[in-house]
């Protein structure tokens, strides 16, 4: 069964809901798996809707979900410029840490119970941060494994002559090559790392993580090159997996969109099995 929600969210001081959909197990829930999306990426892209019904059928109460100023709305539609234009990765960690209270106060689907958080690619890097930032707080209460697929290893990947146009300009296009629109990001996505270098140096704030934490990277990752994942491995203080999938690439060689009951790749169902080992390793902690 999938049911399609809206919440509220504060992040950043500008409200704007996050929207979701989830799948729920025909049997008794084991607990929650929220899964975050990537840079221009939304909770029905690609693989995500099939990873998060795998995720109901092993019997966890799956959440995929858009970021609040990610831009999307349900669907494939286009996005929403000035909203996508106003998002940072500040703005996204309260968005993971709004979820996780939702979880705790019977605001989502579902009963409360232990959650799970699952991050491809920016949205990893997003689950990480917030484990660190927020690790031993009652933030995080509830919280019991990241799984983190495909994500880099630093928050700002911008060159010196990319940062420099943007404080100047306040804005620095990112074109979208799935719907043709010349989307911006805007000065506050980098004046908020400068501002707070401490708390945007992921492999710093990865070494503060509390809970178990899984990394999947694609050995022909052509976006995010698989030297990220072995960088974020020796940052944690333990690790419980770090998966190179061999012949893998950024999106687990899966097209967009995908209907959530086709056949996945090679790459994707191995991908479904570890996250489901992941929750199971966490989850019975």
């Amino acid at each position: 069964m999938t049911l399609d929600w809206s919440i509220d969210s504060s992040s950043g001081g500008a409200s704007r809901p996050i929207i979701g959909t989830t799948h729920s197990p025909e049997c008794e829930p084991r607990g929650h798996v929220l899964i975050a999306h990537g840079f221009k990426g939304y909770k029905d892209y690609g693989f995500i809707p099939w990873l998060a019904r795998h995720a109901a059928r092993c019997g966890f109460v799956a959440h995929r979900f858009n970021f609040s100023h990610g831009g999307m709305a349900h669907g494939h539609g286009p996005f929403d410029e000035e909203v996508f234009r106003d998002d940072t990765w500040n703005r996204q960690v309260e968005d993971v840490l709004s979820l996780l209270d939702a979880v705790r106060e019977g605001g989502l689907p579902g009963s409360p119970g232990p959650v799970g958080l699952v991050g491809h690619s920016r949205g990893g890097v997003t689950s990480l941060l917030a484990a660190g930032r927020h690790a031993g707080t009652d933030s995080l209460a509830g919280l019991r494994c990241v799984l983190s697929l495909a994500a880099p290893s630093e928050c700002l990947s911008m060159d010196p002559g990319q940062q420099g146009t943007l404080l100047e300009r306040g804005e620095l296009p990112s074109p979208s090559g799935r719907t043709g629109q010349e989307l911006l990001v805007g000065r506050t996505f980098l004046q908020e790392q400068l501002d707070d270098p401490e708390g945007h140096d992921l492999l710093r704030q990865v070494g503060r993580i509390d809970v178990p934490v899984q990394l999947v990277h694609g050995l022909e990752d052509d976006a995010v090159p698989v030297e990220s994942v072995r960088k974020i491995a020796s940052a944690l203080p333990s690790v419980h997996g770090v998966h190179v999938l061999d012949g893998a690439n950024h999106v687990f060689n899966t097209p967009n969109p995908f209907p959530v009951d086709a056949e996945p790749s090679d790459c994707l169902a191995e991908v479904g099995q570890i996250l489901a080992a992941a929750m199971d390793a966490g989850f019975s902690r």
